[in-house]
C-alpha cells in the first residue's frame, strides 16, 4: 500500500503561479512513476502530467505544457507540480496518483486532493 497526500492549494490571481506537493508513505518505490489529475465536481478525470520513476521522461497534457513542471524528489518521496501563468480554467482539485508498473500504466493509489482556486 502507498498513500499520498498532496498540499500546496489555494487561491491565487490569473497570472500567478502555485507549487504542489505529494508525499508517499508505505511502500513507496523509487521505479513508480507518479502523475498529477484533476477533476470538478460533476466533470470527468483529467489527465494533467505523469513522470517516470527516475524522472527523466515526463508527458504533459497540452493544456499544460509550457506552464506547468512536474519533478520528483525520490530522496524525499515527493513529487512536485510547479503552476505558472495560472488562468481561472485551471481552477479544480488537484490529485496525486502513482502507478507503480510505469507511466502509461494503471494509477493504483491515488490522494485525497488539493484545491487550486484561480481567481481575481
Amino acid at each position: 500500500q502507498v498513500q499520498l497526500v498532496e498540499s500546496g492549494g489555494g487561491l491565487v490571481q490569473p497570472g500567478g503561479s502555485l507549487r504542489l506537493s505529494c508525499t508517499a508513505s508505505g511502500e513507496t518505490s523509487s521505479t513508480t512513476a507518479m502523475g498529477w489529475f484533476r477533476q470538478t465536481p460533476g466533470k470527468e478525470r483529467e489527465f494533467v502530467v505523469t513522470i517516470s520513476g527516475n524522472g527523466l521522461s515526463t508527458y504533459y497534457t497540452s493544456s499544460v505544457r509550457g506552464r506547468f513542471t512536474i519533478s520528483r524528489d525520490n530522496t524525499k518521496n515527493t513529487v512536485y507540480l510547479q503552476m505558472n501563468n495560472l488562468k481561472p480554467k485551471d481552477t479544480t482539485v488537484y490529485y496525486c496518483a502513482a502507478a507503480p508498473r510505469g507511466m502509461f500504466r494503471t494509477y493504483d493509489y491515488w490522494g485525497q486532493g488539493t484545491e487550486v482556486t484561480v481567481s481575481s
